[in-house]
């Protein structure tokens, strides 16, 4: 048991050198605190607004605690999809007025520093390899 928590601390301090788990959290924060109250109706839709949010720091802590640098990239695009992915469900909840312009705004300018982080991230690899 002693050696996973090791494994763990290791895998939680390279996800966060790398400099995105800090604003995917607040990013799915921000996510939950706008969609976590919407009417019955709109449950599905806004769950999956904030599963697709999750899912970005979910992926980075994945493949960072993968064993080589192609898992790890492979992670980082995934988790780049999903921001794509939340990036969509945001201008469409904004396009039916489901959201505020505020909160719009607000998760859109942080989606769109985890996105260039990530694809900053996924091009320093590939031009090292």
């Amino acid at each position: 048991m002693e050696g996973w928590k090791n494994r763990t601390e290791e895998c939680e301090t390279g996800v966060q050198a790398a400099d995105g788990l800090g604003r995917c959290i607040a990013y799915y924060a921000t996510t939950c605190g706008t969609f976590g109250a919407f009417p019955f109706v709109l449950q599905r839709v806004a769950s999956q607004q904030i599963a697709s949010v999750d899912s970005i720091h979910r992926n980075i802590a994945e493949g960072y605690c993968r064993r080589s640098l192609n898992e790890y990239l492979h992670f980082l695009n995934i988790a780049l999809a999903s921001a794509g992915e939340s990036v969509s469900g945001l201008h469409a909840f904004s396009g039916a007025k489901q959201i505020a312009d505020s909160d719009f705004e607000r998760l859109d300018a942080a989606a769109f520093k985890l996105e260039n982080g990530l694809k900053r991230l996924i091009e320093s690899f590939r031009t090292r390899g």
